[in-house]
């Protein structure tokens, strides 16, 4: 019969999969911060709740409503006392739906949702102004004591806002009432007005080089100062 000590084939089989299975397990537990920003769960009757209910695959967990690949598709922090989202608030930027009613916040939510590309459904304090203005939303709903802001539009379809970029470059959406203007593929640079692929080894090159003089000539200024000293 053959051993099986600690280092044996037969012993390591069933010891790599218990790891495994340990570390799927911690993987599938692990939430994004954003999701336990504030205590307790999701309530039942909250338009993240049905929202995330319409779909099987869809789960809650916490504060979020997430996909089978754990990506948030739904954050209600509604009632959690914040002044602004937070630094974790962007984990969230692939929700459809977000809730954020009855929290003590600042008016100017312009670029707390940059990247928030997907967000249809935003719910806030009835005295918070939808980001980007009601011309970045198809419907703004007022009620006593919030406001829905329904259907984010894509600005660069609205006339004129093509000329802001360059020739070389187009325009697409970065969040409510934001653009951005992004080169065309063979273009770079000042208003993509650059020709060509970016060359990183001249850029490092370059780097390399000004760092080397800056240090090479801050260690002969501090050599003749200890000379002097």
């Amino acid at each position: 019969m053959s051993p099986r000590g600690p280092g044996s084939p037969s012993f390591l089989v069933p010891w790599a999969a218990t790891l495994l299975l340990a570390l799927g397990a911690e993987r599938a537990l692990a939430l994004p911060e954003i999701c336990m920003l504030c205590p307790g769960s999701v309530r039942d009757l909250s338009e993240v709740t049905l929202y995330c209910k319409q779909t099987p695959e869809l789960r809650l967990h916490s504060r979020c409503c997430l996909n089978q690949e754990g990506t948030i598709v739904g954050l209600d922090l509604q009632n959690c006392s914040l002044k602004d989202p937070g630094p974790d608030f962007p984990q969230a930027h692939t929700a459809v739906i977000i809730d954020l009613q009855a929290n003590p916040l600042k008016d100017d939510l312009a670029n707390t949702f940059r990247g928030f590309t997907q967000l249809q459904t935003l719910i806030l304090p009835q005295d918070v102004s939808c980001p980007g203005g009601i011309n970045a939303w198809n419907t703004v709903t007022f009620c006593i004591k919030n406001q829905t802001c329904q259907g984010q539009r894509n600005l660069c379809n609205s006339t004129g806002d093509q000329e802001m970029c360059p020739e070389n470059g187009s325009c697409v959406p970065d969040g409510p009432g934001l653009l951005e203007c992004v080169c065309a593929d063979g273009f770079h640079g000042y208003k993509c007005m650059r020709q060509g692929s970016f060359s990183l080894l001249m850029f490092f090159g370059i780097l390399g080089s000004t760092t080397l003089s800056i240090s090479i000539l801050l260690w002969g200024t501090q050599r003749r100062k200890a000379k002097t000293s």
